[in-house]
């Protein structure tokens, strides 16, 4: 795919994903797998160059909250992986282990 153009709709990709601990630091961050066809996709239409470790802008929306954050490539998940705020986790009444609903478009 080629580079996206300006004006044109930006995709809305919704899925359910399991709410996990990262393994490198179990104190702090919990994240989501995106599927791997949408991981694929956004990898595709990121504009480049990309930030920092590969990253993608997105906005997020799970349950009521709305917040931007970056969704990142994992190897060893070999998808793009999603940091889940621990407010939003809060609010949500939401953790570990959990499904959830998650919408996101990169921005």
């Amino acid at each position: 795919m080629g580079a996206r153009c300006y004006g044109a709709p930006v995709p809305t990709y919704t899925f359910d994903a399991t709410l996990y601990r990262w393994e490198a630091r179990t104190d702090s961050w919990i994240f989501a797998n995106l599927p791997e066809d949408a991981a694929d996709e956004i990898e595709d239409l990121a504009p480049q160059p990309r930030r920092g470790f590969g990253a993608v802008k997105v906005e997020v929306t799970l349950g009521t909250s709305v917040w931007r954050t970056s969704a990142f490539p994992s190897q060893s998940a070999k998808t793009m992986v999603l940091p889940i705020k621990r407010a939003v986790l809060t609010k949500e009444r939401v953790g570990e282990g959990e499904t959830v609903s998650i919408s996101l478009t990169t921005v």
